[in-house]
Formats: structure tokens, sequence, C-alpha cells
């Protein structure tokens, strides 16, 4: 009975188009235009839902501290009206303490409110990261391959942060300022409207300059978040690639690159943000300085006429120099919202960027396998108007029987593997694992029965046996020392410093390249696959040490069904069968025997060697 469903294309949600053209997410995160998102803002608020408890008593809180500012300066305009100009030192007393208790409450309204703000962000910023994280994990290879790893880092750390900061201070803290300044301006127009005509007269000026401010401040610091992303981007790529670099010595080239370029880039766009700052404060203080000038002409000359007393004077006085503080801050955050909304656009657009390989709706778990492989008329190119990688390859694989793979490179011979894996669906044709086709299984459920063994191992950072165990979490430690014995690494594991808990760093840089390809040998038999891929992975291990994992290859082999891709012909002679490629196509296939009798394109190259 067949197994083998309708060859249907797996659904992709298909990139935008522009003109005919197919747009990259970087071409769309690069699209987003400074300004107010009501789509991107009421997703951002829904972030705050689960955290209505905190949110409601952080408002609560702000309450408090903008009574507590508003009410300070009449209060002490009344003790000195009442108290020191009448020479009554209970009024003077009473005011003190009066006006202590508010500062008190003012405080303890503030800290309250910015300590669940705080909590409230950082739970966000978990929140998010978590979302990240876990959606940047399922997403396809051909992702990762568009989007610099560098970005990446900066989508997750830089703009969830400023996410962060927006949350923490300026949520709340933006409602805080503008109930501020209403409770100023109506506080002012309740006790003198000639004054308040003065502080008004100030405050556009302000409104006017803070605008100016705001429109050069917004550029500026877009500026400075997209030089970061590429300091963060050159930095990954550097430090990633430093073997490359210092092989050929190109340490001063990337230097003056860094120097000159990138970081140059970062500390203009950065320098220029910060003269605009420094433009805009000391100018609101200025302002604020003739405004209290000002004021101190207009109301002395009343307060002379005897039309107000000294405390509302001085009232004004102090409502004045608070009135810049909300300003000055209400400034900064809008053009911190404007931060926030180009993060959270991209932040958005990476979370809902699909992966491009995606399980069926009605996808089934594969059972085990007995490892059957067909090619069923294959063909595949990466992208819709690219070359075609492979043409109509036809390949049927017993269950159990070792395939290499030959040719010269880019024959098609890794894509065939990838394709295998599911890391990419074929344009045409099917591929079929014991007659279920690979788009109508689950892809766990496909790839928890294949091992690969890459010619360029990575090891995580973590003891030896951690990375052992990494494709069967559930192996005992006896289980990880036989497969490593059976490889041949035990020896070499037990002469290092703390044995199988050695921990070897990211990338396994204290070991050698043989050794790392003996602990991938020993990760790929302990999970115990039914098909295993080896990408040129012997290439790496020099002859002594190909002797020593030879018979380890054989009880690798053994049972599974096997694909060898190798550049030398001498390691696969006792494949089963042996496929020879040349642009996209299968040109040759047999036994190395059947095959050198022909005396076709593999006697040429075998005899080559």
């Amino acid at each position: 009975m067949t197994r083998t469903k309708d060859r249907a294309q797996n659904p992709r949600l298909p990139k935008q188009k522009q003109n005919g053209h197919e747009r990259s997410i970087l071409e769309i995160e690069d699209d987003h235009k400074p300004g107010f998102d009501r789509d991107v803002t009421a997703r951002l608020f829904s972030y705050l839902r689960p955290h209505r408890y905190k949110l409601t008593i952080a408002i609560v809180s702000m309450l408090l501290s903008v009574v507590a500012n508003v009410v300070s300066p009449p209060l002490i305009g009344w003790a000195i009206d009442e108290g020191i100009r009448e020479r009554d030192m209970s009024i003077v007393v009473l005011g003190v303490i009066a006006f202590i208790l508010i500062q008190i409450m003012g405080f303890i309204g503030f800290r309250v409110q910015v300590g669940n703000m705080a909590v409230v962000g950082q739970s966000i910023i978990r929140t998010l990261r978590d979302q990240l994280f876990d959606h940047i994990q399922y997403l396809s290879i051909d992702f990762f391959a568009e989007y610099e790893v560098g970005r990446l880092i900066a989508r997750v750390i830089s703009d969830v942060n400023v996410i962060r900061e927006a949350v923490t201070f300026a949520a709340v803290g933006s409602i805080r300022e503008v109930l501020m300044l209403g409770g100023i301006l109506i506080s002012m127009i309740l006790i003198n409207i000639q004054l308040t005509l003065v502080a008004f007269v100030v405050l556009i000026v302000l409104a006017i300059l803070a605008n100016f401010w705001r429109v050069h401040a917004r550029s500026a610091y877009l500026k400075v978040s997209d030089a970061n992303a590429k300091v963060n981007a050159e930095l990954s790529e550097a430090f990633n690639g430093v073997r490359v670099t210092q092989a050929f010595s190109r340490q001063a080239r990337n230097y003056d690159r860094f120097t000159n370029e990138i970081n140059m880039a970062s500390r203009q766009a950065t320098v220029r943000a910060t003269l605009i700052s420094s433009l805009f404060y000391p100018t609101v203080e200025l302002i604020g300085g003739v405004a209290t000038g000002t004021l101190i002409f207009v109301g002395g000359s009343l307060v002379l006429e005897d039309k107000i007393t000294v405390g509302v004077l001085l009232a004004f006085i102090l409502y004045i120099q608070q009135f810049f503080f909300p300003i000055r801050l209400l400034a900064q955050r809008y053009n911190l919202l404007q931060a926030v909304i180009a993060s959270a656009y991209r932040i958005f657009k990476l979370m809902d960027h699909p992966a491009s390989i995606r399980d069926q709706v009605n996808a089934d778990n594969l059972p085990g396998i007995q490892g059957h492989i067909r090619f069923d008329d294959v063909s595949f190119r990466y992208t819709r108007d690219g070359e075609w990688v492979l043409k109509h390859v036809d390949l049927d694989v017993p269950p159990g029987a070792t395939v290499a793979f030959v040719g010269h490179t880019g024959a098609g011979k890794t894509t065939m593997v990838k394709l295998l894996m599911r890391f990419y669906d074929a344009t045409d044709g099917a591929i079929t694992v014991d007659d279920y086709d690979l788009k109508d299984v689950t892809q766990n459920s496909l790839r928890r029965q294949i091992s690969v063994v890459p010619q360029d191992t990575h090891l995580f950072s973590g003891s030896v046996m951690d990375n052992i165990r990494y494709g069967r979490l559930n192996a005992t430690d006896d289980e990880v020392v036989e497969a490593a014995k059976t490889v041949g690494a035990h020896p070499f594991i037990t002469g290092l410093a703390d044995g199988y808990l050695t921990d070897i760093m990211e990338g396994g840089a204290v070991l050698s390249t043989g050794q790392r390809q003996l602990l991938a040998f020993a990760r790929a038999l302990l999970a115990d696959p039914r098909v295993l891929i080896l990408d040129e992975a012997t290439s790496n291990i020099d002859t002594q040490t190909e002797r020593i994992i030879q018979k380890a290859l054989e009880r690798l082999l053994e049972g599974r069904t096997s694909f060898v891709i190798a550049h030398r012909l001498s390691t696969i002679t006792s494949a089963d069968m042996i496929v020879v490629m040349d642009h996209g196509e299968i040109i040759e296939q047999g036994s190395h025997q059947e095959l050198l009798a022909r005396e076709g394109v593999y006697h040429q190259l075998f005899t080559l060697v």
C-alpha cells in the first residue's frame, strides 16, 4: 500500500512585491518611515495587557507624584503670606510639615511608579526576547543566508532595550508630564491671569523650539541606531572569521575598515545627535532664565502695586521652574517614541517573517523508517529566477545502502542532501522516504531520524559530554562514553584536563580540527539515526586520524541508509552506489568496479587522484 500523498506545494507566505520585484525582509525593514504607526503601537500595547495590575498601581502612584508637584508651590506661597508676613510661626511650622509630607508622598509615588514600570519593562523584554529566539530558531535556512547575524543580535538586544527604556520611563512618565503641565497651567490661571499670560508666552516659545529640535533629533537618533546596527554586524562578522583574517594577514585592512568607515560613521552619527541635544537643553535653560526674570519684573511690579502677594509671586516662580522639566522630558520622549516605533517595527517584521519551509496543516509524524529514499524527477533552484541547480534527478536508494556523491564543485551534491533534510523544498518533482512524501510529514519527525556530520563541525559552549549528547539528550553517561570509544575519540577525551567534563568553549577552540570531527562522529553515532549524511566529513582529517576512524565509519554506516559527499575518492570505494553529478544532473551511477569498467567520468576522476 502506497503512502505517498498528493504532491501539493508546501504553503508559503509570499514576500511583498513592488513593481514586479520580490522584496526581501531587509528592504521591508529599511522602508519604514519615521512617524506614528497605529498598528505597531497597538501591538506594543498588547504586551502591557498581562501587566494591568502593576500598570494600575504605577498610574495611581504617578497621580500622587503629580499632585505633590502641583500643590507644593501654592503651599509655600501660603506659608510665606500667612505665616512669615503675618509673623505667625505656627502657620510657618504647619506649612513646613505639610510641605515635607507632600514631598514624601511625591517621592513614594514616583518610586512606586518607576519600580513597577521597571518590572513591567523587564517582563516585556523577556517575553519579546523569548518570542524572537523561538521564532528565529525555526526560520528556514534561506533566511540566514540573507539576514546578517549582527542585525539579528541588534534586533534581540538593542531594539528590545529601546522598548524596555520606553516602557520603564516613558509609558506612564509621559502621562505624568502632561498632567503636570495641565495641573500647573490650571493652578496658574486660578491664582493670577496676568502672570499666567507671561508663562503662556514662554510655553509657545518652548513648543516651537521643541518641535524644531524634534524634527532634527528624530533623524539624528535614527542614524545612530542604524550606525550601531552596522557596528554589531561588522563585529560579528570579524570575530566569527578571525581565523581567516589571521591566515590572510587582514588585520590591518579590517582595522582600517572598522575604524575609518564603520566606527567613524557611528561616531559621527552619535556626535551629531549629541550636538543637537546640547543645543536644545541649554536653550531651554536660557529661556527658563529669561522667563524667570520677566516673571520677577512683572510680578514684582504687581507686588509693589499690592495686586498680588510675595507668596503668589514665589509660587509662580516655582511653577515656571517646574514648567521646563516636563516640556524637556516630553521632547525627549517624543524622539524615544520614534525610536520605539522604528525598533518595534523591525522586531515585529522579523517575528512575522514566515519560515519558507513549513509543515502542512495536516502533516503526519513520520514513523520509524527503514530508509528507502527516492528522488523522483527532482529539479531545484534557490530563487524563482535563478539558475537550475538540479535538473530532473531520479535516484532510488534501497534501505541500508551507502550512496556516495562525487563531482566537481557546484555539481549539486550538497543540494541533494539539503533537500533530503528538507532545508529546502524541491521546485519540481518529489522526494520520498519509505514512500512518504517529505512535504507531507513534519520536519521534526523527519530530522529526528537523520544525522549529519558536516565538513565544519560546530561545537557548543559546554562540556565534551554535553556536545556528544546534543542529538540525544536522554542518553546516559555510559552510552556517551561507549559512542566515543566506538569512533576512537575516547583516548584524546580522557587526556583532556577534566575528561568528558572538560569545557570546550564555543566552537571547540581548544580542540584540533580532527578532534572536533571525532566528536561529531560520536554525536551522530549516539543519536542512532536511520539516515546518515556525511558532508565531506573526513576532508579536514589527516591520514593518521582517518585510519583511526575508518573502522568507526564502518560501524557508523552499518545498517543505515547513508549519503557520503567526498572529494577523496579513496574513501568511498566500498560504497554500494556511487553517483557522479555534473551541473545538477546525474551522469553516471553504479558501484566502484562498475564505474571503473565503463571508463567514463568516474574513471577519469579516480585515475587523476
